[in-house]
């Protein structure tokens, strides 16, 4: 069996530009993609937390240290300045596979700094 699983995130980042007329996709650091485990060209979910939207695309560079989180094309009309995103990207493994996988959680202030970074999202409280 093959199984879905939280490859990485970035954990509210806030957009910086939104680009209707610009090619598709989402221009994200790369030192954040490098950081994440991002790869360029790479199956995106975003999930906004200030509107609720959420939707697919795929991420391209924006420049090392830039702190760029732009979202364009149609998607740009889900997603504005200022809006705090989670950004995700999947991965399929085995069973055994899975057993022995951690993601890759990376944690960004609203300037989209690293806050912290880490492999395991504690359990919520009842």
């Amino acid at each position: 069996m093959q199984l879905t699983l939280l490859k990485c995130k970035l954990h509210r980042a806030c957009v910086t530009h939104s680009e209707v007329n610009y090619e598709g996709s989402c221009a994200i650091d790369a030192d954040l993609l490098e950081l994440a485990g991002i790869r360029e060209y790479e199956q995106i979910q975003i999930y906004n937390v200030s509107n609720g939207e959420r939707f697919t695309t795929y991420a391209i560079l924006a420049e090392a240290g830039s702190q760029v989180i732009s979202v364009n094309g149609a998607a740009a009309h889900k997603a504005l300045p200022g809006d705090r995103v989670i950004i995700c990207a999947y991965a399929t493994m085995s069973d055994a596979e899975a057993d022995a996988f951690k993601p890759s959680l990376v944690y960004l202030n609203e300037h989209n700094r690293v806050i912290r970074t880490g492999n395991a999202i504690p359990a919520q409280a009842a």
